[in-house]
This record gives structure tokens, sequence and C-alpha cells, in this order.
């Protein structure tokens, strides 16, 4: 396994890593930084109040974008099954 085989294979990691989590981080942002506003503007400083809607939009992503995230995973890790031969030697 040479050296840019190891290279090669850890960007692809890093990539499907962060093809997986963008989208929950994506909506975790959004929801927090609109929820900061309401609480911004309304002077409303209750920990519960960020909590909750987060919880529930990420439930609802995970709910519409889970499918795609374990496809995702499942041709990763496939492909990389596979081309353990040609890793080795």
């Amino acid at each position: 396994m040479t050296p840019g085989s190891v290279m090669t294979v850890g960007q692809e990691t890093m990539l499907v890593a962060v093809k997986l989590t963008a989208p929950i981080l994506l909506t975790s942002l959004v929801v927090g930084l609109l929820i900061a506003m309401f609480q911004a503007a309304t002077q409303i400083n209750e920990m519960t109040l960020t909590f909750v809607p987060k919880l529930i939009t990420l439930g609802v992503v995970l709910m519409f974008a889970g499918p795609w995230m374990i496809h995702v995973m499942v041709e990763y890790m496939q492909e990389l099954v596979r081309s353990i031969p040609l890793l080795i030697g």
C-alpha cells in the first residue's frame, strides 16, 4: 500500500463524511440561526427553545435524507471492499 493510495482513500473518506453530515449540520445551523434571531427580537432566553425545534427538524431531515445517506455509505463501503486487492498489492 503506497502513501498515494492511503491519501486517496483518506480523501475519499473525508468527502463521504462531508456529504453525509452536510444536511444535518446545515439544517441545524439554519434552525439555530432563526431561533437565535427570534430570541434576540423577543428577548426570550430559554435554552429549551433552541433544543426542541432543532431536535424536531433533525428528525425530519433524517427521515427524508436517511435513505440517501445509507445509500451513499453502502456504495462507498462496497467500493472500498472491492478495492482491497488493488490497495494491498
